[in-house]
């Protein structure tokens, strides 16, 4: 469920005044009266501009988010060396070879145009905002004793937008080149999640991980659509993204899906 009101237009006809629907046009003598017309014309404005409107609201989004065939979607122990956790990179094989992936990281390379590289760009497309854990920010754990960490990707960050990071510890803003600014939320997610969605204006807003933070926003309801490149590879143990998650009962249907060599990409979204 989205966090703003979802506006919906009644599929009951418009009934005029005397009891009869507006969807019976036509008078007892055959002819349609002008004020049914007129009725009939409105209707069919409201509902295109609460359909245009429904389709300028933002949306918050997990996209490009790999899981195993067993159900992990990051390994155990991340460290320095290990960013994704033990064996956490052999479910991002299918990012890894993208032009996308090549083009964010400076290199030259990568294939481009084809069913992985497609649903990488649009992994990073369209957002206005991220939010992401503390554990997706930095190995560090407990308080900041310095500023010296800002993040895994050098000076210029891949996420050219406001990113909130969830922290139980303060931390000032930290201004990166290309658009990047990381602000430190001590507030929770769903203080976080407004500052995003302000800072968003009417683009989407990602939940860009890791684990715990899309599990966190799952259980509360406020994620509107999921894309998922399940990989044919057992982690055997790791972070379990399904646990006690029941997403058909948080609203969620398969809508649409693409098979690639290296994964199985699932849209999954609230209809």
């Amino acid at each position: 469920m989205r966090t703003s009101a979802i506006l919906r237009v009644s599929e009951k006809p418009v009934r005029l005044s005397g009891g009869a629907p507006s969807a019976s046009l036509a008078s007892s003598s055959g002819e349609s009266r002008p004020q049914d017309r007129c009725t009939f014309v409105n209707s069919q404005e409201s509902h295109t501009r609460l359909e245009e409107e429904r389709a300028q609201m933002s949306k918050i989004c997990v996209a490009g988010f790999a899981v195993s065939l067993d159900g992990f979607s990051a390994g155990v122990e991340q460290s320095l060396s290990d960013p994704l956790g033990k064996r956490g990179t052999e479910i991002f094989q299918w990012f890894f070879h993208t032009w996308t992936f090549c083009s964010m990281h400076g290199q030259e390379g990568g294939s481009a145009g084809d069913i992985d590289d497609e649903f990488a760009h649009r992994a990073m497309d369209n957002f206005g905002a991220f939010i992401l854990g503390r554990n997706m920010f930095s190995p560090v754990r407990g308080p900041w004793l310095d500023d010296s960490w800002k993040g895994w990707w050098g000076d210029n960050p891949p996420y050219h937008a406001p990113t909130f990071v969830l922290t139980h510890h303060e931390r000032e803003p930290l201004v990166m080149e290309g658009g990047t600014t990381f602000y430190f939320v001590t507030g929770g997610i769903h203080e976080a999640l407004e500052r995003a969605k302000q800072a968003a204006g009417h683009k989407d807003v990602k939940i860009g991980g890791g684990v715990s933070t899309v599990r966190q926003y799952l259980k509360a309801g406020l994620i509107d659509s999921l894309h998922l490149a399940s990989v044919p590879v057992l982690l055997g143990q790791g972070e379990p993204l399904f646990e006690g998650l029941d997403l058909r009962a948080l609203g969620f249907s398969v809508t649409n899906r693409k098979a690639s060599e290296y994964a199985t990409h699932l849209t999954l979204e609230k209809v």
